[in-house]
């Protein structure tokens, strides 16, 4: 609550803005003069900082905050989750990769205008813009309510919407100049603040609690609820939970190689490496890295489970933060955590991680989508009627700066719309914002699948496939299910295998297209060459 912030929380969250300011002002003198330069920043970019920045787009506010939730109410079978994400890197350094590369492609769409036709690159383009701003938008939301009940202490209206302009405002002015180069460097240092922030509370909380380190680990390992809080993997055969082992191996792994190839969110900071085993290389970095960073955001969740729900523990009695409301809405225990429990400084430096998490997903969105938008629509748009020696390499570095303003108003009017949405729905915003991507992933990973490992596919089936996989993701979800009167079964399948079955489905569908087309543009793509 900013009436209890203390001077040392002041500042640093003035050095936090001050460190944006110089940032902003060093990336604005370093003017791309192309927009291949501004959305992939002349593929120069080290790979190193690329591993970070796919690390950093890869986390979130909901990271930030959920990740605790999830420490705190469960165990560590989330973290299990990674191996799928191992795989998919793999996958996606080894396959994808290499042929973004061997075309040239600015987005990752292009793929589908070379083997097929514009029109299928402007369609899959399309999907993910759409499942880009509900995705990015509802976790600037999230995102929101920490910083509303932070600065303001309270979750109106009026302070989300300022607070979800602030944080959107800060990722468009981060951006807006430097382009790609710009997101990469500064996810660098919005990683390493975050990252602090996390290991500032672990430090915290740690000393707060008098039981000796092998007091807390049996303490988790054998709660009074039967619970062992430590489980790292789970092997049974249950459809409805998202992290056990055969749905880690399954549909998470589909959900990594959608999220790192077929994402231009993240596959963007990939293609701006020299070359496609550099990006190979950081993005399996970054998959790596991503292990010990969850694990410290589940670590937080475990020790508040013991400093709030172990009194054995604790040395004395403690009120648990369960079920507690802040003005009407539940809030989770890292947030009460932060409201009521940490000392002076501590407080303003979470407060910046939790912004500095939000900014660098949505710095990332701001980029990739209007890296699509130029790339994908206007650019073919607009050669089509000016000939493009009439129109300046820059021309286009404006225009993609000027949708990028769009996008951003866009993302926040999502994120407003999301504070009313959440008033009357009965569907968790974070749950919302988790699997939203899976509308658009089924689709894409079923054309993918397709253009990479067959000679089949057409126009047509492309565009067909991409609608089935939105449909077939759509009846599946608990609401349809219960007005079409569909088998209940279906509601209780974990978003990971509506994902498999969207895929499967959609590359079906994809494959049962004509290769005639195909063939007869291949053989003209060779003439012309």
């Amino acid at each position: 609550m900013a009436g209890s912030f203390a001077v040392l929380d002041w500042v640093v969250i003035a050095a936090y803005v001050a460190l944006l300011a110089v940032m902003g002002w060093v990336f604005s003198k370093k003017t791309s003069e192309n927009s291949r330069d501004y959305f992939l920043g002349g593929n120069a970019m080290p790979y190193w900082v690329v591993a970070i920045s796919v690390l950093a787009t890869s986390q979130s506010a909901a990271t930030f905050l959920g990740g605790p939730d999830q420490g705190y109410r469960g165990d560590f079978t989330y973290l299990s989750s990674n191996i799928g994400t191992i795989i998919a890197a793999i996958f996606v350094a080894r396959i994808l990769i290499p042929k973004f590369y061997e075309h040239r492609v600015t987005t990752v769409y292009e793929l589908l205008s070379i083997r097929f036709n514009p029109a299928t690159m402007r369609a899959a383009g399309g999907m993910y813009l759409v499942g880009r701003i509900f995705a990015s938008g509802s976790r600037l939301f999230l995102a929101a309510i920490a910083v509303s009940m932070i600065l303001f202490g309270n979750i109106d209206a009026s302070s989300i919407i300022i607070a979800s302009f602030l944080m959107m405002a800060l990722g468009f002015l981060i951006t807006f100049l430097g382009g790609i180069n710009s997101v990469i460097w500064s996810d660098l240092i919005q990683f390493l603040i975050y990252t602090l922030a996390a290991l500032g509370v672990v430090y915290v909380l740690w000393n707060a609690i008098p039981a000796n380190y092998s007091e807390v680990v049996e303490g988790l390992g054998n709660t009074p609820e039967g619970q062992n809080k430590l489980t790292l993997f789970d092997f049974s055969i249950n459809f409805s939970a998202p992290f056990a082992m055969i749905s880690v191996i399954t549909g998470l792994t589909l959900l990594g190689i959608g999220s790192f190839g077929l994402d231009q969110d993240m596959t963007q900071r990939v293609l701006t490496c020299k070359t496609a085993n550099e990006g190979g290389r950081a993005l399996l970095i970054s998959a790596v890295l991503a292990i010990p960073v969850v694990a410290i955001f589940i670590g937080i969740g475990n020790l508040l489970y013991v400093f709030y729900e172990r009194p054995d523990l604790m040395g004395a009695a403690v009120n648990s933060a369960e079920g507690r409301e802040f003005s009407g809405e539940k809030i989770t225990v890292f947030m009460h955590y932060i409201l009521n429990e940490l000392p002076a400084g501590m407080r303003g430096l979470v407060t910046v991680g939790v912004v500095a998490a939000a900014v660098s997903t949505i710095n990332s969105g701001l980029n990739s989508m209007s890296s699509v938008i130029i790339e994908d629509f206007y650019k073919p748009w607009r050669q089509k009627r000016v000939s493009m020696e009439e129109v300046t390499d820059k021309h286009f570095v404006r225009a993609g700066q000027i949708s990028m303003g769009v996008v951003g108003m866009a993302l926040f009017g999502m994120s407003v719309l999301c504070f009313f949405w959440q008033q009357y729905s009965d569907t968790p915003l974070l749950e919302f914002a988790l699997s939203v991507m899976v509308f658009a992933y089924s689709g894409l990973l079923g054309v993918y699948f397709t253009v990479i490992f067959t000679k089949r596919g057409s126009p047509i089936s492309v565009m067909l496939a991409l609608a089935v996989g939105f449909l077939v993701t759509l009846l599946q979800q608990p609401y349809i299910v219960d007005t079409l009167g569909l088998p209940e079964s279906w509601k209780s399948l974990a978003f990971s295998w509506k994902l498999c079955i969207g895929t499967f489905i959609a590359f079906l569908v994809c494959v049962a297209g004509n290769n005639n087309q195909l063939s007869k543009t291949m053989t003209q793509q060779e003439i012309t060459a």
